[in-house]
């Protein structure tokens, strides 16, 4: 199964690209992993947030087949233990999908369009963060999730 990280808006600081980049490297070993950035809409007094979560929500939708197995990293989503995660993206792997992706939308959140079209909804942590670190933190816990899977020494509970 290959893994999608769809995420709207570059990463500008070098520090969290640079980690990001790192995990990703190292899930290399474990799977196929690909992270896609879409353009962030230019920011306009025009826009309301209700539009750009509009046209943020075509674009994510594009990147989507119908036969992907699609999670929003969600506020409002389901928490899990770093433990509960790995075991919830086993189940995930073997459920014979081809695609697994995961996505971070915008600042203001994901249209209904995303929402209607996603499978699950997964929240990092009830505090809010940056997308940027969140891109971060995720592959790390990807990164993770693997390492618990495989009984390698990563992490300690």
């Amino acid at each position: 199964m290959k893994l999608k990280l769809i995420s709207v808006g570059k990463t500008t600081q070098p520090e969290i690209q640079n980690l990001s980049h790192e995990y990703e490297k190292r899930l290399g070993h474990y799977c196929k992993f690909e992270q896609i950035e879409l353009p962030a809409l230019k920011a306009s007094k025009v826009k309301s947030e209700m539009v750009q979560k509009k046209k943020e929500g075509e674009k994510i939708v594009q990147q989507l087949k119908t036969s992907d197995l699609v999670v929003l990293l969600d506020e409002n989503g389901k928490p899990y233990s770093s433990v509960n995660f790995s075991r919830w993206l086993q189940k995930r792997m073997l459920s014979g999908k081809k695609q697994l992706i995961f996505i971070i939308g915008g600042p203001y959140g994901f249209s209904e369009e995303v929402y209607k079209r996603a499978d699950f909804k997964i929240s990092l942590s009830p505090m809010t963060f940056s997308h940027q670190m969140i891109r971060a933190f995720f592959t790390e816990q990807l990164y993770r999730a693997f390492t618990i899977l495989k009984n390698e020494p990563y992490h300690h509970s």
